[in-house]
């Protein structure tokens, strides 16, 4: 479904990913964790190339790129494979939340417009706001944002989806919903998903596969068991006891 090799990144001088492999099967959930600043967005953002690799390798199902020979027309072609939920939303402003999930139906897979209507009214029920269809961005809560910006991703029917962070602008008393959307859509649906979390409970419930990165290297790649109950790197062990410590916390 998804394989990544020898995937490297550079911002200027600095290397951001060193020689990421990693093999995703169609239907697994799989959540990045690690520190900030580790390169797990930036892996995310590479792989429908909103940010450019330096070199590598990059398979989605039949689609197979060099990155230092990718064209437009493949770029395009694993856009198509992939939908991208963002830490900030990112819903048009002037648009309702229907219209905002039906937009890229419309324009970009040239949908009829009362085709794209049904489906998003069945992806708003799904994600529990179809009463709030005709608001607009600025009458919704962050929280409600975020699930529009879900059910926008899952409009486009899109094998794989890519959630960046999808809580970290969100009010903790707002994470659990948007965390029980993605967990449900996770149960519910064949999609590859991955999640770029710091939801350490979280990832421990959804994820078929956890890839820990620090320092723009994947370190560990294990079941949620082997990460978070048998876990035998001291370094990981202690990443993950001291962000469900913190997590805890703030929950108090």
């Amino acid at each position: 479904m998804i394989n990544v090799k020898h995937l490297n990144m550079n911002f200027g001088e600095k290397q951001v990913l060193k020689d990421i492999n990693i093999e995703i099967k169609k239907g697994e959930v799989v959540a990045l964790i690690g520190p900030s600043g580790s390169g797990k967005s930036t892996l995310l953002r590479c792989l429908n190339f909103l940010v450019n690799p330096t070199s590598g390798e990059i398979i989605i199902d039949d689609i197979k790129v060099d990155v230092k020979k990718v064209s437009k027309k493949d770029i395009f072609k694993l856009r198509q494979k992939t939908a991208m939920v963002f830490q900030n939303y990112n819903l048009l402003k002037n648009m309702t939340a229907i219209e905002n999930i039906m937009e890229p139906m419309v324009t970009v897979q040239k949908i009829s417009k009362n085709q794209a209507e049904n489906v998003a009214l069945d992806l708003l029920k799904k994600v529990g706001l179809v009463d709030n269809k005709n608001s607009y961005p600025s009458e919704l809560s962050g929280g409600q944002q975020q699930r529009v910006g879900i059910a926008r991703a899952m409009a486009v029917n899109s094998n794989v989806i890519l959630f960046d962070e999808p809580t970290s602008s969100l009010d903790p008393e707002l994470v659990g919903d948007v965390l029980e959307v993605i967990k449900t859509l996770a149960m519910q649906t064949q999609k590859t998903m991955l999640i770029v979390t710091h939801e350490m409970k979280f990832a421990k419930e959804v994820a078929d596969k956890i890839v820990f990165l620090e320092n723009g290297s994947i370190t560990t790649i294990g079941t949620s068991n082997e990460i978070f109950v048998e876990c035998k790197n001291k370094r990981v062990s202690n990443f993950v006891n001291k962000m469900t410590e913190n997590i805890l916390e703030i929950n108090k």
